[in-house]
């Protein structure tokens, strides 16, 4: 992975290509964000810089992140996050990365925390089908058997059962890259990534190219 930003989920819209034909699109908000820390092999034993993102109130700081901050010249921020770089050592302590680090027709990977849908059942969460809707049936959205009985009696791991749905990290891979507007540090991406508005999505040069 050689280029790497943190963006904001906008929302969606639409665009019209070159050939006039429709594009859905994500608009993400990104950058700028700021290196507060280069590190590698000989110090960390890996090759990564450390970049802040988002404005936060200094008083939601704490004083450790505070020091942190200071020592890299950077204003405080809300998000810190690694990326892992063979060319870490290209950039300095202090630098500004924007949108403009990515153009149009690149393609990248999106990752972020998916949409949290609370506890749902078998059937909306792993998208199970239901049973007979008459009267004479006892059995409607229920997940079905759960097992046999002597034999091996027990329910086996990975039983797709009700439970807690969403709020876990999604990667989006080989999405291209409609239009940036460096100017607003906006990136345009074909199709949907994971995450509610205002939610971090990280973006990457994706590792799984298209034939």
């Amino acid at each position: 992975m050689k280029k790497a930003i943190l963006t904001t989920k906008i929302g969606m819209t639409q665009v019209f290509g070159k050939n006039g034909e429709l594009i859905p699109v994500t608009v993400l908000q990104a950058g700028p964000l700021y290196v507060t820390q280069v590190k590698t092999k000989e110090n960390d034993g890996y090759d990564a810089i450390q970049v802040a993102f988002g404005d936060i109130r200094e008083g939601l700081v704490n004083k450790p992140r505070k020091g942190h901050f200071a020592k890299a010249g950077v204003a405080v921020k809300r998000y810190l996050r690694e990326f892992r770089l063979e060319n870490a050592s290209d950039y300095k302590v202090g630098q500004e990365i924007k949108a403009d680090i990515f153009a149009e027709g690149d393609r990248v990977d999106a990752i972020g925390k998916t949409k949290g849908k609370g506890f749902q059942g078998a059937i909306k969460r792993h998208n199970l089908h239901r049973g007979p809707m008459k009267h004479g049936s006892k059995y409607h959205r229920h997940a079905g058997s759960n097992g046999a009985a002597t034999t091996p009696g027990r329910v086996f791991p990975g039983k797709h059962m009700p439970g807690h749905m969403g709020a876990v990290r999604a990667t989006v891979q080989n999405l291209e890259v409609v239009k940036v507007d460096a100017d607003k540090n906006l990136i345009l991406v074909k199709g949907a990534v994971p995450g509610a508005k205002k939610s971090l999505v990280m973006l990457k040069e994706t590792v799984k190219k298209a034939n």
